[in-house]
C-alpha cells in the first residue's frame, strides 16, 4: 500500500490538560488518523483529521454483529527530547491476527506504523513529560456497512486515536488487590479471548462491577471449562514468583498475548532468571503461599507496565503478598522496562522506534 496521507487543518487547537491531572483515558489530542475500507476498494483515503464526533448510520453493523476490534500501545518522551514507541510491530501483527479472527481485512502494517508515526509527530507536542506518563495510542476499527444480516462487512474505518496519560492505577507501583472470579468466565478455547475484540470486554464488565463493589481494582480470571487454571487480569497478564522461578500462564488460545508480557518473558531470560510458561492452577497460588513461597505476583501490559499484586482474594480467603510490599524483581523490572521506554537506559533488544524530535 503505497498512498498519500491527506491532512485537514483543525479551525483552534484544544488547551492541553496539566500533567498532574491526566490520569488515564481522560483526554484526547486534536488529531486522529481514519481511514476506510471497501470490498471494491480495499483500504483507501488514509487522512489525518480532527478529532470529532462520529456520524453513522443505525444500522452499521458494529452495533447489530460486534464488528469492533483495538489495540493499544504508546508514545514516550525521553529525556533528550525523543519521541519514541516501544515494540510497535508487534501491536502491528496483533492486530492483523485479530482482523483475521474477526473476518475484518488484514492493513499493510508498515504503512499503518508509518501513518501512525505521521500522526505522532503531528501530535507531538501532546506526550507529556513527567513520572509515569506517556502517550497513549489506540487504533480501532469497526464495521460500518448499513445493513441487518449476519456476516462479515463490506465497509470499514479504521481510527487512530491519542490520548496524552499518568499512570492507570493512579499511584504506579502501589501494589492492587485483585479479586479471583469464579461465577462469570472471559473467554474459552477456540473463541476471540487471544485477540482485542471489543466484545472480550464487554463480557468483563458484570464481574468487574462486583469487583469494584467489593474494593478490587481487578479481576483475576480463571479458565472457562475447569474453573480451576489462572488466564489473565482483566487489563494485564499474571506472573507469581515462586520459589525464586517466574511462572505465567501459557497462551492456550483463551490469553491475550501481550507485548508487555513477551518483553518480561525475554528480559527475565536475558537476566538468567528461571521463567516458565504453564498451566498453573489458583489452588497451586494459595498453597505456594501458604508453605511460605509464594514471593511476589504482578501484572504486566501496555497501559499499567508492571503492577504489583498485593492481595489475592479467592473461595473466601485473602492472602497477602509480600507483606503489600512491591518485590525486588518487579521493581527492577518495571524500572528496566521504563528506564528503555523513556531512553534512560540501553535497548540490548532494539525495542524502541524513533518517531520525532519534541522541544525539551
Amino acid at each position: 500500500m503505497n498512498q498519500e496521507i491527506s491532512f485537514i487543518q483543525r479551525e483552534a487547537l484544544k488547551e492541553k490538560p496539566a500533567t498532574d491531572s491526566l490520569g488515564f483515558g481522560k483526554y484526547f489530542t486534536d488529531y486522529m488518523l481514519v481511514m476506510d475500507y471497501h470490498s471494491e476498494n480495499g483500504w483507501y483515503n488514509p487522512r489525518i483529521t480532527p478529532y470529532e464526533a462520529l456520524t453513522l448510520e443505525p444500522s452499521a453493523m458494529v452495533f447489530h454483529y460486534g464488528q469492533a476490534i483495538f489495540e493499544g500501545m504508546k508514545a514516550y518522551r525521553t529525556a533528550d527530547g525523543t519521541a519514541q514507541l516501544f515494540r510497535p510491530e508487534k501491536n502491528m501483527k496483533r492486530l492483523n491476527d485479530t482482523c483475521d479472527r474477526m473476518c475484518i481485512p488484514q492493513i499493510d502494517e508498515d504503512f499503518l506504523l508509518s501513518a501512525i508515526k505521521q500522526l505522532i509527530f503531528t501530535e507531538k507536542d501532546w506526550i507529556p513529560q513527567g513520572e509515569g506518563t506517556s502517550l497513549y495510542i489506540r487504533p480501532f476499527i469497526i464495521a460500518t456497512e448499513a445493513y441487518l444480516g449476519v456476516r462479515p462487512a463490506k465497509e470499514y474505518k479504521l481510527f487512530v486515536i491519542l490520548s496524552p496519560s499518568g499512570a492507570y492505577y493512579g499511584s504506579q507501583l502501589n501494589p492492587v488487590k485483585i479479586y479471583v472470579e469464579e461465577q462469570y468466565v472471559r473467554a474459552v478455547i477456540g473463541g476471540v479471548g487471544h485477540v482485542k475484540n471489543a466484545g472480550n470486554y464487554a463480557a468483563s464488565l458484570k464481574a468487574q462491577e462486583k469487583a469494584d463493589r467489593l474494593g478490587y481494582a481487578q479481576i483475576l480470571w480463571l479458565d472457562a471449562k475447569e474453573n480451576k487454571y489462572v488466564e489473565e487480569v482483566g487489563s494485564m497478564n499474571i506472573f507469581f514468583k515462586i520459589n525464586g522461578e517466574v511462572v505465567t500462564p501459557k497462551l492456550t488460545g483463551s490469553i491475550l498475548p501481550g507485548v508487555t508480557r513477551d518483553s518480561v518473558i525475554q528480559l527475565l531470560k536475558h537476566w538468567n532468571i528461571p521463567v516458565r510458561e504453564e498451566r498453573i492452577s489458583i489452588e497451586e497460588v494459595f498453597a505456594a503461599h501458604e508453605r511460605g513461597e509464594l514471593e511476589e505476583v504482578f501484572g504486566a501490559g501496555t497501559a499499567a507496565v508492571i503492577s504489583p499484586v498485593g492481595e489475592l482474594t479467592w473461595n473466601d480467603k485473602t492472602i497477602v503478598i509480600n507483606d503489600n510490599q512491591i518485590g525486588h524483581l518487579s521493581q527492577d523490572i518495571y524500572d528496566e522496562m521504563t528506564g528503555i521506554q523513556l531512553g534512560k537506559k540501553e535497548d540490548p533488544f532494539n525495542w524502541t522506534v524513533k518517531v520525532a524530535q519534541v522541544e525539551v
